[in-house]
Order: structure tokens, then C-alpha cells, then sequence
């Protein structure tokens, strides 16, 4: 059985996975991006390449969301998946349902410090960053020659969070960006936690483990094993000579210092009713 780690792009979904691959798939709570592949994303281009469905649309491979989990669940194990995909219906076919997933960690994060983290990884201003999120059929994709292979739609910032955190199917425990950064052990051990319970693991928390893993996690050295290394995942920039860097601002990315004072307002206006519930002060 699934259990998503779901989110709304840039909003600290590959952090959370670093320190539960770490955690889960190292022996001493050691962090390596070839870890991540324990955590895999889905959908991926790489689950529908070998199809012999030629995939001319955009959201052709979601008649296949379904079937391709069964196919990952016939080994009975449980297993974690990233994705961004919003939880809904796309020509009638659901991106997941009761009999293949388990549950889900929704990761929500201020919705003013995403726009700067968009605005960076898609190489755009601020101002088309936040039309980005306000689009309600916001969609990502990957075309590999004349077939669309990678396709998730993402509706607008509010409707992604709300079509999770609304979902009654199975149990989604909801977690703060900015909890994992000032409560981070707090936060982790609540995620494994949860993990454990709808699990029905019998493996207790390992606390020097979970330290570990944080201290292997530091977005700093993230940062550097990004520089050393590369990262798989960081898109390349619109003139080919680099790729954009991933782990780019991290806590220096405040909105406050950042954002003019027009778009902070907008954006107060604009989601004032996330802000409130999720505890973000004005």
C-alpha cells in the first residue's frame, strides 16, 4: 500500500523525503540523493515509456493513474511516493483510491514564501509566479518527443491543499514547512509516528536515528552535495548553461525581505483564509 508524500510544488516535499530516506533506508541515518530513489515520485515519465499507448495528450496517461499503483502494490508492501498531483478526477479517472493507498503527508508551506521559491526554480518574476498558483488548471508535464509522458495537474495553490486536507478517503496527516524547520525532530517523529500507526508497524522510534537523519538533512549541506554532486531533479536553466539551483535560499527565503509591498498585500488579501488557518501571521 501507498503513502504519499503530497505537496504543492516548492513547498519542502524533497526535504521531508530526504530525512525519511535517510531515516528508513540508511543504516545510520546517513544522507545520500541516491536515497531518494526510495522515495520515487509518481507519476513519472519513466511509469509510462515502455507503453504502447502513444499518449497524444496532455492528460492521456491519467487513464492509466490506477492501474499503475495496482501494478506497485502487487508485492504487498508498504511503500512511500512523492507527488504533486492534487487529489481529483481527470476525464473521470481518480489519481488514487482506497484499495491503493494507505494515507498521505500533506506538506503545506506559506503561500508568500512559495512564490519566491516558483519564481526561482521556473526562472519567471514574482508577479507571473503568483499567476502560476492562482491558475485553477495548472498543470505539469514532460514531453519526450511526441509523447506527453509526465502529466500532473495542480489547479490552483488553494484548491491543491484543500483537495487534500479536505480528503475524507483515507487519513492524511497535515504538516507545516516551517514546523520542519523550527521544530524538526518534533515534526519528524510526528510523521513517523504516523506512519507507524496506519501501518501497524511494531518498530519503535529510533530517536538517535531521526537525529541523525536531521543532521545529515541540514539544508546547508544539502546545498553543498548539490554543488559538489549535481542534482537529478533541478530542472536546467532556459539558456542551457546550468541548471537552476534546487536548494537555493532556504530560511533566507522570507517573504518580507523579499516581496514589495504590493504583492505581500495581494497576497494577504488573496489568501487570507489559508494564512489564518495554518497560523501565518500577517
Amino acid at each position: 500500500m501507498i503513502v504519499w508524500l503530497a505537496s504543492y510544488p516548492k513547498s519542502g516535499n524533497t526535504w521531508l523525503r530526504s530525512l525519511l530516506a535517510s531515516y528508513y533506508f540508511s543504516k545510520e541515518g546517513e544522507f545520500n540523493f541516491k536515497l531518494l530513489e526510495k522515495i520515487r515520485q509518481f507519476p513519472s515519465p519513466d511509469d509510462f515509456v515502455n507503453d504502447n499507448e502513444l499518449y497524444t495528450t496532455i492528460e492521456s496517461t491519467s487513464k492509466y493513474w490506477i492501474s499503475k499503483q495496482v501494478n506497485m502494490n502487487l508485492d504487498k508492501r508498504l511503500k512511500l511516493l512523492k507527488t504533486h498531483n492534487a487529489i481529483c478526477k481527470i476525464n473521470g479517472n481518480p489519481f488514487t483510491d482506497t484499495k491503493n493507498t494507505l494515507g498521505a503527508i500533506y506538506i503545506v508551506r506559506d503561500p508568500r514564501n512559495i512564490v519566491t521559491s516558483l519564481a526561482n526554480h521556473y526562472q519567471i518574476n514574482k508577479n507571473k509566479a503568483l499567476d502560476f498558483m492562482r491558475n485553477e488548471t495548472r498543470y505539469i508535464y514532460e514531453k519526450r518527443g511526441d509523447r506527453f509522458l509526465g502529466f500532473s495537474p495542480l489547479f490552483s495553490w488553494s484548491k491543491h491543499v484543500d483537495s487534500w486536507i479536505s480528503c475524507k478517503s483515507f487519513p492524511i496527516l497535515t504538516i507545516r514547512y516551517e514546523d520542519l524547520h523550527q521544530e524538526t525532530f518534533q515534526t519528524l517523529k510526528k510523521v513517523v509516528d504516523f506512519i507507524k500507526t496506519i501501518s501497524k508497524s511494531k518498530n519503535s522510534f529510533n530517536r538517535d536515528k531521526a537525529k541523525q537523519s536531521i543532521k545529515s538533512c541540514e539544508f546547508d549541506k544539502l546545498k553543498k552535495l548539490e554543488i559538489k554532486e549535481g542534482f537529478q531533479e533541478a530542472v536546467m536553466k532556459k539558456d542551457k548553461s546550468d541548471k537552476v539551483k534546487f536548494f537555493n535560499l532556504g530560511q533566507e527565503n522570507d517573504y518580507k525581505k523579499i516581496l514589495n509591498q504590493n504583492l505581500i498585500i495581494e497576497m494577504n488579501n488573496l489568501y487570507k483564509k489559508e494564512i489564518l488557518k495554518f497560523n501565518y501571521e500577517k
